[in-house]
């Protein structure tokens, strides 16, 4: 099969299967994409949906969440998990309208000089925001590539993916646009890691995995580590009674919100490390510049 068909048939999928997503439709900025693409970083787009809408009812530009307090949107952050993503919106945000006059490069080699903008976060707001040609390679793009070209049944992304992906897309930029979010929602959707959809898979009659029998991976695939009792969980707690007031916090409603000592000062001094607590001269914390 040519490169490009495997593209047009997931692109003609994607017209009638594509979920309804706001980040998606014609009228979003560049802005809105890099909010969404930072928010679904190891989040199920369920959670992202209503955190997203609020971020951008807030802040709807760079300038708007520049002009807050870094403290803001941790708050406003909530528990979506890994909030130290927050602060390098806000970071990112302040960059732009200091250097770019409040509106984000649309050049991938621009947008890495971006606090906490790396290389597919970069790429995928080119490919989904300025509709270019640029591949963008997730873990979904990846199994469907695998699968569907290699008959693997999975494989990690590494550098070497980009050339792989480039490969498979469309000359024009509208199009390649297309095929690549079309990869990735193929992966999020029917080739999934655990339980492909193989019958309702519109390039099951040429995938070499399934042709091949859908041979097992080599390894199996890692469990992700439990939350309860981590000091992610308690980090979570802390933040929470952080978020919840209206001004610094005494020391003791954090012992409230977890009890053992030794854990809470450790997730409490890994808070203030990465920039998500200021640590007050009184004795009290507060969210970072509130």
């Amino acid at each position: 099969m040519p490169d490009t068909t495997l593209a047009q048939v997931v692109s003609d999928w994607y017209a009638t299967a594509a979920r309804d997503l706001p980040w998606r439709r014609p009228d979003v900025d560049a802005w809105a994409v890099l909010v969404s693409e930072v928010m679904l970083q190891q989040t199920p787009v369920a959670r992202v949906l209503p955190a997203y809408a609020a971020w951008l009812e807030r802040w709807p530009t760079p300038e708007a969440l520049a002009a807050d307090p870094p403290g803001e949107a941790v708050r406003m952050w909530g528990r979506l998990g890994y909030p130290r993503r927050a602060l390098r919106l806000h970071a990112c945000a302040v960059t732009v309208v200091e250097r770019h006059g409040g509106r984000l490069p649309s050049a991938v080699e621009e947008l890495l000089t971006l606090p906490g903008i790396g290389d597919y976060t970069a790429r995928a707001v080119v490919a989904f925001a300025h509709r270019r040609r640029v591949p963008v390679v997730d873990t979904n793009v990846r199994r469907v590539v695998a699968r569907s070209v290699e008959g693997r049944a999975d494989a990690a992304v590494t550098r070497a993916d980009l050339a792989r992906v480039e490969a498979l897309l469309p000359l024009d930029h509208e199009a390649a646009a297309t095929a690549s979010v079309a990869l990735m929602e193929l992966g999020a959707l029917v080739c999934t890691a655990r339980a492909p959809r193989c019958p309702g898979c519109p390039v099951l009659d040429r995938c070499a995995w399934a042709l091949a029998g859908r041979p097992a991976l080599a390894a199996p695939v890692r469990r992700a580590q439990p939350f309860a009792g981590t000091d992610r969980q308690v980090r979570g707690r802390l933040l929470a009674v952080l978020r919840e007031a209206t001004g610094p916090v005494e020391a003791g409603a954090l012992a409230d919100a977890w009890d053992e000592p030794v854990q809470r000062a450790r997730a409490l001094d890994g808070l203030v490390a990465d920039g998500l607590v200021d640590p007050l001269p009184d004795g009290r914390y507060a969210l970072p510049g509130t």
